[in-house]
This record gives structure tokens, C-alpha cells and sequence, in this order.
């Protein structure tokens, strides 16, 4: 096997599980649009990283823990439905980082491997950095879980039982931020939502618990990530959206299973 091709699949394996276990939330407490604004202000953090002339990933995580937390104080306001102020941030933040990118003349940027991932280029450094990052998103979900769980059953209740609410809001966050920035890479900015929900929904029919439904989700994830790079490879399709396509079919048959449980 060529090395680009085990990177590729040691990079999408790893991206696939930790997105899974993100997921889960992401599904239940459905923010899927909250996933799509944090995706779309991840270019905006792609120029910053440029202009600040530090690691992109870095300026990615920073850009999206500031929407992240801007819009959990701007919620609580109340001064504008939800799904408006999404829609806000993530089409001005990405038309921001569009024309700050247009602006830096002396730099190449390839906007189409940052739009829709180039998974074929996960070099050993980038395979690094995506199993320290997931290492470190993993273990702080596990250290969440519970109080995440209880927030996502109700969030009043959880409260009166003693849970933090804002503080656990505000950690996940970060460890979305974090996550979308390392799945950046295979998927690119605006398919990276498509990864998190859809091997999520996929493994909602046939879960009995929490911890049941992570691990379908990374094995759908996984799958799915396999199927996209055979499809890549043998017939020359973009790798970012042949993943997602094939976690499409996945969900689509995972409709048709008769071991799939009522919702």
C-alpha cells in the first residue's frame, strides 16, 4: 500500500472516531447548524493563522472557540432567534476569511483543500497532530460525558442537580473547535458538518445507550472513510465529498435494516 494511501486511512480512521463520539451531541442537542457556523468560521481562522504568521490550526481553533463563545453570550440575550444569529456568524465569517485570504497577494492559498479537504495529502506530522488533538478531545468528552448527558436530557434539571451548565457549554465548545479543526484536513470546511451528523444518525436506530451509539457512529464514520478513499483512488473522485457520499449511503441503508429500532 502506498504511504499517501496509509496515511489517508490512518488519518480518517482516527478523524472518524473522535467524530463520532462528538457527534452523538451534536445529534441529540442538534446542533448541526451550530457545527455548520463553527465549519464556516474555520476559514476565517485560515487567515488569521496567515496574517498572525502562526500555525493555521491554531488560528482555526482560536477563531472558532471566539464564535463559540460569542454565541453562547449572544443566546442568552435573547435579542435574536438562534437559528438567525447562526446564520449570521457563519456567512459573515466565512465571506470575512474569503476576502482576507483574496487580500494576502504574496501568499498561494489552496481555497479548494480548505473548502473541500485533501485527505490523499495527511502527511506523518499531520497524522501527529490529529491523534495528539483526538487524544486530547477524547479524553476531555469522557471527562464531560456525564454532565453532558445530563444537560442534553434537561438542561433546568442538570442545573438543580448541580451541574454547571455554562462552563460544560463553554468546554465543549472547545472541544468542537478542536475538532473541527482537525477534521478540516479531510473533509474540508464546508462538508465537515456532514461527517459529524450523518454516521451519528446512522447509528441513532440501532443504539440502546450513549456509549452504544459513539461507538456505531465511529464505525459508520470509519466505514465510510474507506469507502471515499476507494472511490478516490480507483475513480479519481474528490476524496472529501466521496467520504461524505458514502456516509450518505451508509444512513440510507442503515433506514432499510430491520434490526434498526423505532425512534
Amino acid at each position: 500500500m502506498p504511504d499517501f494511501l496509509l496515511f489517508a486511512l490512518i488519518g480518517g480512521i482516527g478523524i472518524a472516531v473522535i467524530m463520532g463520539a462528538v457527534g452523538v451531541f451534536v445529534v441529540w442537542r442538534r446542533m448541526a447548524y451550530f457545527g455548520d457556523t463553527l465549519a464556516h468560521s474555520a476559514l476565517l481562522g485560515v487567515a488569521v493563522g496567515f496574517v498572525a504568521g502562526i500555525n493555521v490550526n491554531i488560528g482555526i481553533i482560536a477563531v472558532c472557540l471566539g464564535i463559540a463563545i460569542g454565541m453562547v453570550y449572544l443566546r442568552r440575550q435573547r435579542h435574536l432567534a438562534e437559528d438567525t444569529l447562526l446564520g449570521i456568524l457563519a456567512h459573515s465569517s466565512l465571506a470575512l476569511g474569503l476576502v482576507t485570504i483574496s487580500l494576502l497577494s504574496a501568499l498561494r492559498v489552496d481555497l479548494m483543500a480548505y473548502l473541500f479537504g485533501d485527505i490523499l495529502a495527511v502527511t506523518a506530522t499531520d497524522i501527529g497532530w490529529l491523534y495528539g488533538g483526538g487524544a486530547l478531545a477524547l479524553g476531555g468528552l469522557a471527562w464531560l460525558w456525564k454532565d453532558l448527558i445530563a444537560i442534553t436530557v434537561h438542561e433546568d434539571l442538570a442545573q438543580t442537580e448541580g451541574v454547571n451548565v455554562l462552563r460544560t457549554q463553554i468546554a465543549f465548545m472547545a472541544l468542537f473547535a478542536l475538532v473541527i479543526a482537525m477534521a478540516m484536513k479531510v473533509v474540508g470546511i464546508l462538508l465537515v458538518t456532514a461527517l459529524l451528523i450523518i454516521p451519528a444518525a446512522a447509528a441513532r436506530g440501532f443504539a440502546r445507550t450513549p456509549e452504544q451509539m459513539a461507538a456505531f457512529a465511529a464505525i459508520a464514520g470509519s466505514l465510510a472513510v474507506i469507502l471515499g478513499l476507494y472511490g478516490s483512488l480507483f475513480w479519481d473522485l474528490p476524496s472529501g465529498p466521496a467520504i461524505v457520499v458514502a456516509s450518505a449511503a451508509i444512513y440510507a441503508v442503515s433506514m432499510t435494516l430491520p434490526l434498526r429500532r423505532s425512534a
